[in-house]
């Protein structure tokens, strides 16, 4: 069976989301939380990979296994082995061609700017970065323009990567 997650989680504490030898990433977290669910090992497959320190509020995630539990096993039972900062948002049994990678149609990212004299408390060092001088809008605006649409990103893939832009 083939089985979809929606993810979340704040990457500020992990070296991004892919699975690396030295360093804790929230794929690795994920694997051995379903692992641990299973009873037996689950590899993972991701619609996008993050880089260190970032955070994603929509990542979808599938896996294959014979292990058969209801949707709502597979979420909570895994959310109890993860640390605070990934959650499993829901859970759906999909098609067998369907890989969260291969299969997504598109990403979308989110920048929230907040334009206030004082620092904020409560995102403080966690999704925000404080800004001391003054934010010329007109400028940032226009600069913003570069950002909307759809874009290859060709370019920026490593040599080698299969992967459509």
């Amino acid at each position: 069976m083939n089985i979809a997650l929606g993810i979340e989680y704040n990457g500020q504490a992990y070296k991004g989301f892919q699975r690396q030898k030295s360093f804790d990433s929230v794929q690795e977290r994920i694997e051995k939380a379903l692992s641990r669910v299973a009873g037996t090992y689950i590899e993972t497959f991701c619609a996008g990979r993050t880089d260190a320190g970032v955070h994603a509020t929509g990542q979808v995630v599938n896996f294959t296994t014979d292990v058969v539990r209801p949707s709502h096993a597979w979420m909570l039972g895994t959310n109890v082995f993860l640390p605070s900062d990934i959650s499993v948002k829901w859970v759906k049994e999909t098609s067998d061609d369907f890989h969260a990678r291969f299969s997504a149609t598109a990403r979308r990212y989110r920048y929230v700017i907040l334009n206030n004299r004082s620092r904020p408390g409560i995102l403080s060092g966690k999704v925000s970065h404080y800004y001391h001088g003054t934010l010329n809008e007109v400028d940032m605006n226009e600069a913003a323009q570069c950002l909307v649409g759809e874009h290859d990103f060709t370019s920026f893939r490593a040599a080698g990567c299969e992967s459509r832009t």
